[in-house]
């Protein structure tokens, strides 16, 4: 198994490293400067990082959040950044106060994008929830001793209700977002084409459907693909908006998707944590990876329209060996996160 393992590795890597080569670049039909980017969840953190990127190329930029203050220091600080753009943009930046969970707020953001800019050439969905604890521990119960009990009424019902918070920020945010943004346009009817270009009520339907070369980015997380201990109900919720963008991308194959699957991220992980308790696991702002070098690596994935980018990279394997050796993955994710063997 191991010298298998070893030349399938090889071959994935040389592939991995020539796959962008094969691609046309998406500024042949985007320039930076009139690319119309959305950044959900840009108040802070990677979605602010990525924003920062986009303003430093001179895109026109909305962001979005939920934290009215912090969205603000950010739409400021990105003003700054065009107005020292090479070359300098007169873009101004979009900024709209908004629950990405919410209906009522997306279909508001959208309005918003439709009067300003009539068309989305890029949706970055960063925003989410993070969850700490083991599930067992949520409902009041130590799931690690023999005499532990049983979960009350109450602490089942409190586990529900996290799960609904980690549902809400983690899936129902991505699956709100998508469903107001992605116009459904059957490619493969050509005349409904030309109706559309003739018909002046329909132009005003579709949406990311009139970019040259629509793109959707997904910040996830590895642990939508690594399950681990303490991380149930963040791994679950983060499995669920990958699978559905993944599906959503074989529903539009007009739109190019592409996901972002980072390891632990420099930061305060526990600020958005729907649970409470202390997290397990070293710190990430002595061993995480840096925002700023996250956010170029998913603007790298969205112009390369690279689909699904590990990082660190080496973790595609890490992947591939959890389907070959699951035991050697479960135990790695047990030391981890200091949960007992």
């Amino acid at each position: 198994m191991p010298s298998s393992l070893l030349l399938l590795g090889l071959s994935l890597s040389f592939w991995l490293a020539l796959r962008p080569l094969s691609r046309k670049r998406r500024s042949d039909a985007i320039p930076n400067y009139s690319e119309r980017v959305l950044v959900i969840g840009a108040s802070s953190g990677i979605g602010r990082a990525i924003a920062h990127i986009y303003a430093e190329r001179g895109a026109k930029l909305c962001i979005v959040g939920r934290r009215g203050e912090e969205l603000e220091t950010v739409r400021v600080e990105c003003e700054g950044l065009l107005k020292d753009a090479e070359p300098a943009s007169s873009n101004r930046v979009v900024s709209i106060k908004a629950d990405f969970s919410d209906a009522d707020d997306m279909i508001r953001v959208r309005t918003v994008l439709e009067q300003e800019w009539g068309v989305l050439d890029t949706l970055v969905v960063s925003a989410g929830v993070s969850a700490l604890q083991p599930l067992l521990h949520v409902a009041g119960v130590d799931g690690q001793t023999s005499d532990a009990g049983l979960p009350t009424v109450e602490g089942v019902r409190r586990t529900a209700d996290i799960a609904l918070a980690a549902t809400k920020g983690n899936y129902l945010g991505p699956l709100v977002s998508a469903v107001t943004l992605v116009y459904v346009f059957p490619d493969a009817l050509p005349f409904l084409y030309l109706i559309f270009l003739a018909c002046p009520i329909i132009q005003q339907i579709p949406f990311m459907s009139k970019s040259p070369s629509p793109s959707i980015h997904l910040i996830s997380s590895l642990a939508a693909v690594f399950p681990a201990p303490t991380r149930t109900l963040y791994a679950s919720t983060k499995a669920a908006s990958l699978m559905l963008y993944r599906s959503l991308s074989i529903e539009h194959p007009n739109i190019a998707f592409s996901y972002l699957l980072p390891s632990t991220v420099e930061g305060d992980f526990r600020a958005s944590a729907v649970d409470s308790g202390p997290t397990r696991e070293a710190d990430p702002n002595k061993h995480g990876l840096k925002r700023t070098a996250v956010a170029a690596r998913a603007v790298r994935a969205i112009d390369n329209r690279e689909g699904i980018v590990f990082m660190p990279q080496f973790y595609w394997l890490g992947h591939i060996l959890g389907c070959l050796w699951p035991s050697f993955v479960e135990r790695r994710a047990r030391r981890k996160y200091n949960f007992p063997l």
